[in-house]
């Protein structure tokens, strides 16, 4: 690691002490830490005993009971249960802001019996908006819809791919400015923010980190961390939650931010109660440091909106007039009575250049007033692509938890066969009926081919095959 700035050891002795900073030096030159968290809603047999299938020991993470700390990093591309959406990986510290979403969680379901609202606004690659699922599907059942932004378009796209690999349909993936989302006036329950920042948290991570900061990098990123939340702070409710975190130290992102939130956007900081060893309570949330916890940097912190900030539930007229938007085709009857088997909930069909996507319809008005709003790159399910008269099952429809049982035929593959697929090989499934099928590893589904009797065709989308050489 190249040498840490004095500056910096001066500002994480301020915002720690002496004894803890001396701690976290030390650990700075350590290799930065490997996790996982498993998707409840895709058990695998395989994933029973983590340390077996991973290769290394494999201890559960203090503060997430799906999350487990790995002693070594395996080849994760080369494990089809990652491509199947068994599991994420996801540094340890960083599931921390999950578990204060879960508190929080708890605490507006007392208050909001009905269907809850979610914008996770800086969602790439999708840590965060997955555990955010886990934890909504768990409390909701099907009645909530997970937002998941990312402002840079060159990034979008990855999080769009890990967000369908998770196979949950009650979300949408948009792609805007947080300053889109204040037509949407009230409208989200709980916004999740981890806001860009100076990155003193990655320095184990990323060499690039350290010699990028500064005491002047510091406050260009305070400034626009203020931005971006005041830019959101009209689309939440009144009494609504604000998770606020960054993966930094300093107080300056991190404790005097959260104070000017409540001073100048009309807000209470709100502490739940912690008692993990390690964590470190700062005068407004809580602060993941390196040596100290088994993870990586992170700051966290909850605020809740004061009552009569802004009221209304749905967007501006002026925004509907100005987002140009198309509404997607209605489909036919017959269409419908196609695509609605295919899942084990009810959902609204919509019909665009072709593709068929199939939104929840306890979340289906929602994600309409969304829409008209914020640039949606997808929302429900891709269920697939009309050719004629014909559907070709979409890979998405086959990750999804939504999708009805034993629709399609399902052929289980081994490991080789799976990576094989995976590498977009057409394989051959001489004993298997023909049509579309889904095949799996370990008890998941991987995606469709369609067995033509002598070979395959592979559906894999060409986007996510597996690049390197499988052997």
């Amino acid at each position: 690691m190249n040498a840490l700035p004095d500056s910096f050891r001066k500002s994480l002795e301020e915002a720690i002490g002496r004894d803890a900073a001396d701690v976290a030096f030390s650990s700075f030159d350590a290799p930065a830490s490997v996790s996982v968290r498993l998707n409840p809603f895709k058990p695998s047999p395989l994933l029973e005993d983590a340390a077996e299938h991973f290769g290394s020991p494999a201890a559960v993470v203090p503060w997430s009971r799906y999350g487990r700390i790995l002693s070594e990093r395996p080849d994760f591309t080369l494990d089809p249960l990652l491509h199947a959406g068994a599991y994420y990986v996801q540094d340890s510290s960083s599931m921390f802001v999950g578990e204060v979403f879960r508190k929080m969680l708890g605490e507006i379901r007392r208050r909001r019996p009905g269907q809850l609202r979610v914008l996770d606004l800086c969602a790439a690659p999708g840590g965060k908006s997955t555990d955010l699922l886990a934890s909504l599907r768990e409390e909701c059942g099907d009645d909530f819809l997970l937002v998941s932004n990312e402002v840079m378009s060159s990034r979008v796209s990855v999080l769009a791919d890990n967000m369908a690999l998770w196979g949950d349909p009650c979300t949408a993936v948009t792609n805007a400015d947080p300053s889109a989302f204040s037509a949407l006036n009230g409208f989200f329950d709980i916004i999740v923010a981890d806001v860009p920042c100076s990155g003193e948290g990655m320095f184990r991570k990323d060499s690039r980190a350290v010699a990028q900061w500064s005491p002047e990098a510091v406050s260009l990123c305070q400034a626009r961390q203020r931005r971006i939340v005041a830019d959101v702070w009209p689309a939440l409710a009144p009494e609504g939650v604000f998770i606020y975190s960054t993966c930094t130290f300093n107080r300056q992102e991190n404790d005097e931010n959260v104070l000017w939130i409540a001073e100048n956007l009309g807000a209470v900081p709100s502490s739940p109660d912690f008692s993990f060893e390690g964590i470190i309570r700062t005068g407004t949330g809580f602060l993941l440091v390196p040596g100290l916890v088994p993870g990586e940097g992170q700051f966290c912190a909850a605020l809740v909106k004061n009552a009569g900030e802004n009221a209304g539930d749905g967007f501006s007229g002026s925004s509907r007039r100005a987002s140009g938007q198309r509404r997607p085709e209605a489909p036919d009857r017959r269409l419908l009575e196609r695509v609605s088997p295919l899942f084990r909930i009810p959902v609204r069909v919509n019909v665009k250049c072709d593709a068929v996507v199939a939104v929840p319809g306890t979340v289906a008005s929602s994600v309409d007033s969304l829409s008209r709003c914020v640039r949606t790159i997808r929302s429900g399910c891709m269920a697939g692509v009309l050719k004629g008269d014909t559907l070709v099952p979409d890979a998405d429809l086959a990750l999804s938890v939504a999708l009805s049982p034993e629709v399609f035929p399902e052929v289980d593959l081994d490991r080789p066969a799976a990576l094989s697929f995976l590498h977009r090989d057409n394989p051959v499934l001489a004993n298997a009926p023909r049509g579309y099928l889904i095949v799996r590893y370990g008890g998941l589904p991987l995606g469709f081919v369609k067995n033509l009797g002598g070979r395959c065709n592979n559906l894999h989308p060409q986007s996510r095959r597996i690049r390197m050489d499988i052997r």
